[in-house]
């Protein structure tokens, strides 16, 4: 299902795109350290809950609004922001998947996905970083 009802997306200015970024880039930190000290469930969580916020960042900046409906529709929404959308949304769709493994599954979360959520994160805060400068 496309993201097009009412009631899924909400306005977004540039000030809540640059707002959006700064808690970002704090979860982001946060995952990277929970990783260093091998806490793979807290890196994970931190991971997605940073690229959600990148992804507000991006489309916040490119389209004016933001996605307010289920997360795994997120990426349809990320997609129509512009060339950094596109390519953000790419990851953003590996972020979802294991956000309830890493917030409600009693199951731990491996190592290798771990690193491969934070590294999704990372991609993510970078395009947002720079979907702040005017489109090219």
């Amino acid at each position: 299902m496309a993201p097009q009802g009412r009631g899924k997306t909400q306005p977004a200015s540039a000030a809540d795109a640059e707002a959006y970024l700064v808690k970002a880039s704090e979860f982001l930190r946060a995952a990277e350290d929970a990783l260093c000290l091998a806490n793979h469930t807290a890196a994970t969580g931190n991971a997605v809950h940073a690229g959600i916020a990148a992804a507000d960042a991006i489309a916040a900046a490119r389209s004016g609004s933001i996605w307010r409906g289920p997360h795994d529709q997120a990426s349809l929404h990320l997609e129509r922001a512009g060339a950094e959308g596109k390519q953000a949304a790419r990851h953003l769709h590996r972020l979802i998947p294991p956000k309830t493994r890493a917030e409600y599954d009693p199951a731990p979360i491996r190592a290798a996905d771990a690193r491969a959520a934070v590294t999704a994160a990372e991609r993510m805060v970078r395009i947002a970083s720079a979907s702040m400068r005017p489109p090219a």
